[in-house]
């Protein structure tokens, strides 16, 4: 009897200790899974710059608990090191989903800020490591988008500590696209498109009057104008531009012609003519 109550009892301690480590193991795996360990650990991997680890862990935190307590922080994390990463689409998507599901957040003007700088950074890497474009000569999509972005912030939020970067910048992506419109004006004018150069310099001196690019504006309105016969708004146009700019130096050769004290010397064939400018290349 004594030896049956003895092999019971040791049975039983064995049991005992068998349940007592797999609740010991269930306790470490739930730790190491935790919410908290899914954040510390990726904010860890952010800082130090490893951001690929960060996107994983903060991608994980957020599928496992999209309600939790470290829900909107790891949407910010994410925000970021996107961007840092140059994932630039899924930054810009993962702001505008933020800024849709939180629009009264503390750190709205945040959001906007990265959105606005993945914008700008979209395509520019691509343009700049491997096709050598000069900024103003290639699609000016993504500097609009930042534009509108930046302009955003400073309307919503003047007094960010953001404000400051976002109106230097703002005042660069302005100079851009004004640049790019006299590259455009100026493409052209090598195609004899008169109106449409015109169009664009007008443009340029109307929405962009505060760039360096306002005179180069001028000049392809006296240009277009003088070409399709509109001598009044060539003489006004050339007229401002001698007020404004008495010492600049004209566009200069565009294709097949030049200017000579303010005269475009060319010829326009009889398509030109026909479509006013529009097309059309030497008779």
């Amino acid at each position: 009897m004594i030896t049956q109550s003895l092999k019971i009892l040791a049975s039983l301690v064995c049991l005992a200790l068998l349940l007592t480590g797999c609740s010991s193991n269930d306790k470490k795996e739930f730790t190491e899974n935790s919410e908290t360990a899914f954040f510390e650990n990726a904010t860890k991997a952010s800082k130090s710059g490893n951001y690929s680890t960060a996107i994983q862990l903060l991608e994980e935190l957020e599928s496992r608990y999209p309600f939790g307590r470290y829900s909107q922080q790891s949407q910010l994390e994410l925000i970021f090191a996107y961007y840092k990463s140059t994932d630039y689409e899924a930054s810009r998507a993962t702001s505008s989903r933020f800024i849709r599901l939180h629009p009264q957040h503390a750190k709205l003007d945040y959001v906007y800020y990265l959105k606005g700088l993945a914008a700008y950074q979209q395509d520019k890497d691509f343009f700049d490591r491997f096709l050598n474009i000069e900024t103003n000569q290639r699609d000016m999509g993504a500097a609009r988008e930042s534009l509108v972005d930046f302009g955003v912030l400073l309307n919503r939020f003047p007094d960010s500590q953001y404000a400051d970067e976002a109106r230097a910048r703002m005042v660069y992506l302005r100079n851009q696209l004004a640049a790019h419109e006299i590259h455009v004006g100026q493409y052209y004018l090598k195609r004899k498109a008169w109106i449409a150069a015109a169009n664009r310099g007008r443009f340029v001196v109307e929405n962009f009057p505060s760039t360096p690019s306002v005179p180069d504006g001028l000049t392809l309105m006296v240009q277009g104008y003088q070409q399709i016969g509109l001598t009044d708004l060539a003489e006004q146009s050339q007229q401002i531009l001698s007020q404004n700019a008495p010492n600049y130096i004209s566009l200069g050769e565009a294709g097949n012609f030049k200017i000579e004290a303010g005269e475009v010397k060319t010829k326009r064939s009889w398509l030109n003519r026909l479509t006013f400018g529009l097309v059309g290349e030497d008779g």
